[in-house]
């Protein structure tokens, strides 16, 4: 494991350099006319405040990265505890609903990794904010890419009323065919996969599945710069347009 003269992976270094310079896809269009995608990248973001009216339907998620002691990249992740009203017990990526103090996505990301597993943001570099991805509940997430440059520095806090446990995986394992499963689903006469994988660590198993583990396929194919081994065959709904998802999903 290489390092430069500040004692940082140099693997690391090249990878949070290119990803600075990443653009998504595509952007997500708000009723104003604005990009709201490239209001949410760090450079343009600093001081901005969350478009008006997306407030209550947008979130973002920490993918948190480091390198482990063998090298490869590793990603935080979390279990949610099973006594939380919504995904009980099912593995997430640090993260939550915007709120008011917030100024971009990247500060609703760190805000919520701190309050759910200590994080402490003073330790995370964000490089980056991918596409983001939309919920049958009517929620954008948007997936903050930051790496921790010494992983030493992080002690997991979990928080008990949030998180049953804090582990970390792989992140190329989410472009592997191995310890991966599907399952067909159909939703509104559109046919897609689920991805599920299974996982081991310290003597607990742990299934990665659904919209964490898309965000997770997403974000290793575009730091990997390759797709995944297997057909990913996504549902419409977690990537499409503002417009798209009024159209789509009827307001109740």
């Amino acid at each position: 494991m290489c390092s430069n003269s500040l004692g940082r992976s140099e693997t690391l270094v090249k990878i949070a350099q290119r990803l600075r310079l990443y653009k998504p896809q595509h952007s997500f269009d708000v009723s104003d006319g604005s990009t709201s995608v490239r209001n949410s990248r760090i450079q343009d973001s600093a001081g901005e405040l969350v478009p008006q009216g997306f407030g209550p339907c947008r979130a973002a998620v920490m993918i948190c990265l480091f390198e482990g002691e063998r090298g490869g990249l590793r990603v935080i992740l979390t279990k949610r505890s099973s006594t939380m009203s919504s995904h009980s017990g099912e593995v997430a990526l640090p993260g939550g609903k915007w709120e008011e103090a917030d100024k971009n996505d990247a500060e609703t990301a760190l805000r919520e990794a701190k309050e759910e597993i200590g994080l402490d943001p003073s330790i995370v570099e964000v490089v980056t904010i991918l596409e983001p991805f939309y919920t049958k509940r009517n929620i954008t997430v948007f997936p903050v890419i930051g790496i921790i440059w010494n992983k030493n520095r992080f002690n997991p806090v979990p928080n008990a009323a949030e998180v049953e446990s804090v582990f970390d995986a792989p992140l190329e394992m989410f472009l592997k065919n191995e310890n991966r499963r599907e399952e067909k689903r159909e939703w509104m006469g559109y046919h897609y996969l689920l991805h599920f994988f299974d996982y081991q660590v310290e003597g607990k198993s742990y299934i990665i599945w659904a919209l964490t583990a898309a965000i997770l396929i997403k974000a290793a194919s575009v730091i990997y710069q390759r797709p995944p081994a297997f057909e990913e065959h996504r549902p419409k709904f977690w990537n499409r347009s503002a417009n798209d998802y009024v159209m789509l999903v009827p307001r109740l």
